[in-house]
C-alpha cells in the first residue's frame, strides 16, 4: 500500500483523537451545569460525530449479546467552545439544586464502549492495509551513511552463504547419530526425527533444569513458552521452579557472549537443530523415566556441520553484491570461523573459481569472538593447497589466505578503523558485539527470519488481530476503575479474550515460541541485543542491491511511552517500496 493510504489512515486516527478531546470537554460541561451528584456514569453518553465538529447523545449501540444504552432527548441549545459547535444542557435552578441524574447500568456501559471500540477498529483499518512491509528492506537502529563506508567486511555462514532448511535436518541427524554411536546414548533417541519449526533463534536453555524458553528484554520468562523436552511446562510449575517468579536474575541469564552460569542463549541460525536435539533427548529420558544429568546432555550435544554446496541458496545474489561493491572501488574482506576448504568450495559455487580476486583480505578459522577481543594468536598464511606456512606475517596481502590472527594486528596492518568499515554477520555476539562496542566499526546483522515474519505481519489476520488486541488493552486500562461485581465479570471476559488474542498472534509466527522479536508485548532478549549490537539489520546481504551506495539509512524516531506519534514516517517503517536498481533487476 502506498504512503498516501498510510497518511489517510493516520489522518482518520487524528480526527478521532480530536473528536474524543471535544467529547471530554462536553462531558465536563454537562457535569458542571447539571450539578450531577452521582459518581456513576452520566446518562448523557456522548458520541462524537464523524466530522469531528459536533457531538450528540448516544442513541444506543446494539450488538449481539450486548444491550443498547438508554437514550434521552437531544437538547436544543448550542454554545461555542474553542471554535467548535456542540449542544449544551441548560437545566433550571430547581433541576440544578435538587435533581440527580439516573445511573446507567455499568455492565451495559462497558459493553457499549467495547462494541463502539470494535466498530472503530474495523472502520479505521482501510482495505489494503496489509502487505505493507517489503521483505527486502534494510532497517536502521542507527544512522548510517553508505557514502562514508569504504570497506565492507563479511562473515561467511548465513551471511555470504545462505542455506536451505534441508541443512537443518542433515545437521540434526548427524548430531543425533553421533550421540548414539559415539557417546552410547539409548538407541531409542534414533527414532526421533527432526521437527521443522519447533525451535526459534534467540531462545534460552536452562542447563540444569533442561528447559527451553523465551525470555524478554527485562529478563522475564514468557509464560506459555517453556518446554521440557517436547512438552510445554504449565505456568504454575514454571513459577514454582523459579521461586515463585518468572524473572531470571541478571547473574544467571546469558552473559555478554550469550552464556551465563545457568542459562545459554542460542543466537546463530545453526543452533536451531541443536535446540531440537536437546528437546528430543530430554523428551526420551523423561518419557521413559530414565534418570540423567541435563548438564551432561547439554555438553554432549554438539552440532556437526558437514555442509555441502547443494544446500546453498541465492548464490547469484551474493555474486551481484560483491561484484557491485568491488566495481565501485570498495575494499572487501572476509573473516570467518569456517575452514578454508569449506569456504573455497562454497565461494567457487556462488562466485566462481576466481572469487579471491574480489577480496583484499581473506581470514579463515578466525576463532571469533576471541579474534575480536584477544591479541594472543598471530596470523598464519596458508599456501594454495591450504597448508600452514611458518613465515612471519608483516602484511595482509590480496590473493593470500590467512588463518587465526586477531583484530589488534588486523587494525595495525590495515589501518581500517571507525565508521568507514561496515561488517556483516549473523551472530550478534560472535560477529558484531565487540566491533560495535569496542572498536567503533559499523555493523550489519543478517536475520533470515525477517522474511518469514514479514509475510506474517503482512497478513490481514495479523493486522486485524493485533489492532484489536491493542484497542482492547487500552479499553481495559481505561475501564478498570469500575469495581462493582457485574463490571468485574465484564473485565474478566475482556482479559480472557485478550489472552486468547495473544495466543493466536503468537501462533501465527511459531506455535511453540512465537516471534523471535517479541513476547506478548515486550521485545525479546534477542531484540534487545539486535538493537544494541547492530547499526542496521536485514534478511540477507542481497537487500543491499535495493540501495544506492551513497544512500543514508535513518532510524525512525519511534515514540517513547510518554510521547505521541506526530510524524508520518513513524507509521511507515519498512513500508516504502525501495525500487530495485535497474542493473540488478535480472537477479530477482
Amino acid at each position: 500500500m502506498s504512503c498516501q493510504k498510510i497518511r489517510k489512515f493516520s489522518h482518520a486516527l487524528l480526527q478521532k483523537s480530536k473528536a474524543a478531546s471535544l467529547c471530554k470537554v462536553l462531558k465536563t460541561s454537562v457535569a458542571s451545569y447539571g450539578n450531577v451528584a452521582s459518581k456513576g456514569p452520566t446518562n448523557q453518553i456522548v458520541k462524537c460525530c464523524e466530522n469531528g465538529q459536533s457531538c450528540e447523545s448516544n442513541s444506543g449501540i446494539q450488538a449481539t449479546g450486548s444491550p443498547a444504552i438508554p437514550t434521552s432527548p437531544s437538547p436544543a441549545n448550542h454554545r461555542q467552545v474553542a471554535g467548535k459547535n456542540f449542544k449544551e444542557v441548560s437545566p433550571t435552578f430547581s433541576e440544578r439544586a435538587f435533581t440527580t441524574a439516573p445511573k446507567i447500568d455499568s455492565k451495559i456501559y462497558l459493553w457499549s464502549r467495547y462494541n463502539e471500540m470494535k466498530r472503530l477498529v474495523h472502520d479505521l483499518i482501510p482495505p489494503g492495509v496489509c502487505n505493507l512491509l517489503n521483505p527486502s528492506t534494510i532497517y536502521a537502529n542507527n544512522e548510517v551513511d553508505l557514502d562514508e563506508v569504504e570497506i565492507y567486511g563479511f562473515d561467511y555462514d548465513y551471511t555470504l552463504a545462505l542455506y536451505s532448511n534441508t541443512l537443518d535436518t542433515m545437521i540434526y541427524n548427524t548430531a543425533r547419530d553421533f550421540l548414539v554411536k559415539h557417546y552410547k546414548y539409548p538407541e531409542g533417541i534414533s527414532k526421533y526425527d527432526y521437527i521443522p519449526n519447533f525451535a526459534a533463534r534467540g531462545l534460552h536453555y536452562d542447563i540444569q533444569k533442561g528447559l527451553l524458553m523465551k525470555i524478554d528484554a527485562f529478563h522475564y520468562i514468557q509464560l506459555g513458552t517453556v518446554y521440557r523436552g517436547l512438552n510445554p511446562v504449565p505456568d504454575e510449575e514454571v513459577l514454582e521452579l523459579y521461586g515463585g517468579t518468572n524473572h531470571v536474575p541478571l547473574e544467571e541469564v546469558s552473559g555478554f557472549y550469550g552464556k551465563g552460569p545457568v542459562m545459554k542463549q542460542f543466537m546463530d541460525v545453526f543452533s536451531i537443530p541443536e535446540m531440537t536435539l536437546l528437546a528430543a533427548a530430554n523428551d526420551y529420558f523423561n518419557s521413559n523415566d530414565i534418570e540423567y544429568d541435563p548438564g551432561h546432555l547439554y555438553k554432549d550435544v554438539s552440532v556437526i556441520r558437514g555442509y555441502s554446496k547443494k544446500y546453498i541458496l541465492r548464490g547469484d545474489e551474493t555474486y551481484a553484491v560483491l561484484h557491485r561493491l568491488a566495481s565501485h572501488g570498495k575494499k572487501l574482506f572476509l573473516i570467518t570461523n569456517s575452514p578454508f576448504s569449506f569456504v573455497d568450495k562454497g565461494m567457487k559455487y556462488m562466485v566462481g573459481k576466481d572469487w579471491r580476486d574480489l577480496f583484499d583480505i581473506v581470514i579463515v578459522q578466525a576463532d571469533k569472538p576471541h579474534f575480536f577481543n584477544s591479541c594472543g594468536k598471530p596470523f598464519r598464511r596458508l599456501d594454495s593447497n591450504g597448508d600452514l606456512q611458518w613465515d612471519k606475517i608483516k602484511s595482509l596481502d590480496k590473493g593470500q589466505v590467512y588463518k587465526q590472527g586477531n583484530l589488534f594486528d588486523f587494525l595495525r596492518l590495515t589501518g581500517w578503523r571507525g565508521s568507514k568499515v561496515l561488517y556483516f554477520g549473523d551472530h550478534l555476539y560472535s560477529d558484531l558485539a565487540d566491533l560495535m562496542l569496542r572498536h567503533g566499526w559499523r555493523t550489519g546483522a543478517i536475520v533470515p527470519e525477517l522474511e518469514v515474519e514479514t509475510r506474517v505481519v503482512n497478513t490481514e489476520q495479523y493486522a486485524q488481530g493485533l489492532t484489536w488486541l491493542q484497542a482492547l488493552t487500552g479499553l481495559l486500562e481505561r475501564m478498570q476503575m469500575h469495581r462493582d461485581p457485574e463490571s468485574k465479570k465484564v473485565l474478566q471476559d475482556w482479559l480472557k479474550e485478550r489472552e486468547e488474542l495473544r495466543a493466536v498472534t503468537k501462533n501465527l509466527f511459531n506455535p511453540h515460541f512465537g516471534s523471535i522479536f517479541r513476547t506478548c508485548h515486550n521485545p525479546t532478549y534477542f531484540s534487545r541485543r539486535l538493537c544494541r549490537f547492530s547499526d542496521v539489520y536485514m534478511a540477507s546481504i542481497s537487500c543491499l542491491l535495493n540501495y544506492d551506495l551513497s544512500y543514508t539509512f535513518y532510524p525512525r524516531r519511534t515514540p517513547l511511552q510518554h510521547e505521541a506519534p506526530l510524524w508520518m514516517d513513524q507509521l511507515c517503517t519498512g513500508c516504502m517500496k525501495t525500487p530495485f536498481l535497474e542493473e540488478m533487476a535480472h537477479i530477482r
